[in-house]
């Protein structure tokens, strides 16, 4: 009977090595430019398409407020101070504009970021070994029905996570398609709806960076036989999101600083790596 439990479970994770080899290859490209699949999958090239029609209503949202806040406080007096200088309301429309026109730039500059330093991360962790899971599945079927419970555990971990940064793809998507709606906050006091909007957007896209890591490791250590630590690297990496969430809080300070710092951050990196390639 257990001999028969053990030659089942390895026939499942023989089924899944069709999956399972392949798996990670080229999932950050995939999680950072969802579209870019979609788009072959459907078939139609919709799905880019969005982000022309949300930016044309962002944009207008954003002079529909502008318009309306300076006639309120500056013709009927009955939004904030009509003292306030008319270059404030100005500033602040013209900060919602510039971001929402060079938030696609700027994503392509963070998104280049995220993926270099995950390929140097996931490099230098796996440290050149071949990850050969057709090795893994003959010795786990020849280990004893423990060890194949327990690496069972581990691919249903594996697919569950691989399913989790398919949903965080779409995550981003959602959230990159609404940034031009999110930048009609910029012109209030406190940004509005902007601060916890792009605070949400950076947990989601540094949550790739440490998912992938995580499930890189995880194979690294089954690959050295340390299946339960293994297990933990993958559960910790499911639990990435929820995890990231409890300590990365971004202030955003007044008229979109968190964007200025993207624009900062990826810029620097890309001046870098171009000095180095000299």
């Amino acid at each position: 009977m257990v001999a028969l439990i053990v030659l089942l479970i390895g026939a499942v994770l023989t089924g899944a090595l069709v999956y399972v080899d392949n798996l990670l290859l080229g999932l950050v490209p995939m999680v950072l430019h969802t579209e870019k699949f979609l788009d072959t999958l459907i078939g139609t090239g919709g799905i880019s398409g969005i982000f022309a029609i949300f930016f044309a209503l962002g944009v207008s949202l954003i002079v529909l407020k502008f318009l309306k806040k300076g006639f309120e406080r500056y013709i009927l007096w009955t939004e904030g101070d009509a003292d306030t200088e008319p270059l404030i309301l100005l500033t602040g429309f013209f900060k919602a504009l510039a971001i929402a026109v060079s938030f696609p730039t700027m994503y392509s500059w963070l998104a280049s970021v995220i993926s270099d330093l995950t390929t140097q991360l996931t490099t230098i962790i796996s440290g050149g070994m071949q990850t050969d899971f057709a090795l893994i599945v003959m010795g786990i079927r020849s280990a004893g029905l423990f060890t194949g419970i327990i690496s069972l555990v581990f691919f249903v971990c594996y697919f569950m996570l691989y399913i989790q940064f398919l949903t965080r793809g779409l995550e981003i998507l959602i959230l990159r398609v609404g940034v031009p709606l999110a930048c009609v906050g910029i012109m209030d006091n406190d940004n509005g709806v902007f601060r916890s909007y792009i605070q949400k957007f950076f947990q989601s896209t540094f949550a790739v960076v440490v998912q992938i890591t995580l499930a890189q490791l995880g194979v690294a250590f089954m690959l050295n036989t340390h299946i339960f630590w293994g297990i933990a690297a993958l559960v910790l990496a499911l639990r990435t999101p929820k995890f990231i969430q409890e300590f990365l809080i971004i202030s955003t300070g007044q008229g979109g600083g968190a964007m200025n710092k993207i624009y900062s951050t990826a810029r620097v990196y890309q001046m870098s790596k171009m000095l180095f390639k000299k």
